[in-house]
């Protein structure tokens, strides 16, 4: 099965520690590349990562706190550094383009490749992106500034030849594709021979879904359904119930009840407060709701 992979470069929250990066994290989907949030050191945890530049393309921040997106300037200049010529596409909620385009203009200049600034709206549920593989939706989110998540999943796939049921049947290799698509085969003698017996299913579609700073939003339990994997911010634990209500962040119980509410598969935890040294303690109290449920952390390759 081709790449769907999750690669975490920071998962700490407003203040850098010597524990946690702040965030951001990179999908492999299919050999492209697609990061999400820019917080400081993005590009060397990019490198570490062993991750290849000339495969990112596409970069989603979802708010303009710094904590996600201070990173993006250095990870831009080095890209020119490295002869980029390709577009890079920036995606970010409304009302920062202009921003956006004054500091990279002040600290990038020179770019020997075009930056393609996509303004995207918070408050909806809309494609944002897509290609011949998968869509990107926006997830509403509810922070102290305009706040969106991102929902990645993959399109239905072609069906998958069985090379020796075709082969019985004399099947010619310039009807693969529409078998693919779902064709019964007629042979020369005139028998129907049904798409299910020369064709297997298509490969499961994936998903993932990247909810970052925000409050519990139990409306959002129907767009995250079913998810193949959900990180959410779990900033603050049981301890700290109204430092999160303050600061429009969610503790980990609450991130597990929308994992469970909305029935995904499998629920990743992260954007630590630097208050806690040993992160296990929000673990714990995730899983006595959702027991599914990992822990982000720099360095880690989860496969969807």
């Amino acid at each position: 099965m081709e790449a769907f992979d999750l690669y975490i470069l920071g998962c700490g929250s407003a203040l850098p520690t010597s524990l946690h990066f702040p965030t951001s994290q990179v999908l492999n989907v299919r050999e492209k590349l697609f990061m999400i949030d820019c917080g400081e050191g993005a590009q060397l945890q990019f490198r570490k990562a062993k991750l290849k530049f000339s495969r990112l393309n596409t970069i989603f921040i979802s708010h303009f706190h710094g904590d996600h997106f201070f990173g993006l300037f250095g990870l831009v200049s080095s890209l020119g550094l490295l002869g980029r010529t390709a577009d890079l596409h920036i995606y970010m909620p409304l009302g920062m383009e202009e921003h956006m385009k004054n500091a990279m203009d002040a600290f990038c200049f020179g770019l020997p490749f075009e930056i393609a600034y996509h303004s995207v709206d918070p408050t909806k549920m809309d494609v944002v992106y897509e290609d011949r593989t998968m869509t990107v939706e926006t997830i509403p989110l509810k922070h102290r500034i305009p706040c969106c998540g991102y929902l990645f999943r993959e399109k239905p796939g072609l069906r998958h030849i069985v090379r020796d049921m075709c082969d019985a049947y004399n099947v010619p290799l310039s009807m693969y594709g529409r078998l693919k698509n779902g064709e019964d085969f007629v042979t020369d003698d005139g028998e129907v021979v049904p798409n299910s017996r020369l064709t297997g299913p298509a490969a499961p579609v994936r998903s993932y879904a990247y909810c970052s700073d925000t409050t519990y939003l139990h409306e959002n339990v129907s767009q995250l359904k079913g998810v193949d994997l959900l990180f959410h911010e779990a900033t603050f634990g049981n301890d700290a119930v109204k430092r999160a209500r303050e600061t429009y962040h969610t503790t980990a119980a609450e991130a597990a009840t929308m994992a469970r509410d909305a029935q995904v598969k499998k629920l990743m935890i992260g954007h630590y407060s630097a208050r806690y040294t040993d992160v296990r303690v929000l673990l714990d109290e995730a899983k006595e709701v959702f027991p599914n449920t990992v822990l982000a952390n720099e360095g880690l390759v989860y496969r969807i």
